[in-house]
């Protein structure tokens, strides 16, 4: 989870791209903190997936390939 000063600052900079614009420093630190917020919430997204089972109303565990392939992917590399 990205830090409340980080996530303010975020916002911060937004407003005043938008409104009296930025410094070149702080182009590269909203960049910085764009990249930062968006791996942590993908991050926590693909964690989220991992802890999903998809079953249909028999009870069959349908749960997308490419899901099952990602959760043993993510359990080798946790051992």
């Amino acid at each position: 989870m990205l830090s409340k000063e980080k996530i303010n600052r975020i916002n911060e900079l937004s407003k005043r791209a938008k409104s009296t614009g930025l410094t070149k420093q702080e182009e590269k630190e909203q960049q910085t903190l764009r990249k930062e917020y968006l791996d942590t919430f993908r991050n926590s997204f693909k964690n989220q997936l991992h802890n999903v089972t998809v079953v249909d109303e028999n009870g069959n565990d349908v749960t997308p390939d490419a899901l099952k392939e990602s959760k043993k992917n993510k359990n080798k590399h946790m051992h």
